[in-house]
């Protein structure tokens, strides 16, 4: 299993609570394609520099996780297909070089 980092752009059009269940679906969905979740941080809304499906700005979620890249693969596909997510990417995390003591 690698380590991944993942950003969601969610729909800024929803309410704070529908942001929430989205973001609760997604680590769901995670977990049930056996990827473990490190770490979440909800950074907030913020402006893009285009529009994005007729969006000015949305509300972006980071994630580390650790799954294989089959499940990576699939995972990136079903959140093509949710209808309040306007972007998703994950990407393989740099590796940290290991500090000298």
């Amino acid at each position: 299993m690698n380590n991944y980092e993942l950003m969601l752009i969610v729909n800024p059009q929803i309410s704070d609570t529908e942001i929430g269940e989205v973001v609760e679906k997604a680590k769901k969905m995670l977990i049930d394609g056996k990827a473990e979740v490190l770490a979440e941080d909800r950074l907030g809304r913020k402006k893009f520099t285009h529009a994005i499906k007729k969006n000015r700005d949305g509300f972006y979620v980071y994630m580390k996780l650790k799954a294989s890249p089959g499940t990576v693969k699939t995972i990136q596909h079903s959140f093509g297909l949710q209808e309040h997510v306007l972007r998703s990417m994950i990407m393989k995390a740099a590796v940290e070089p290991a500090k000298k003591a």
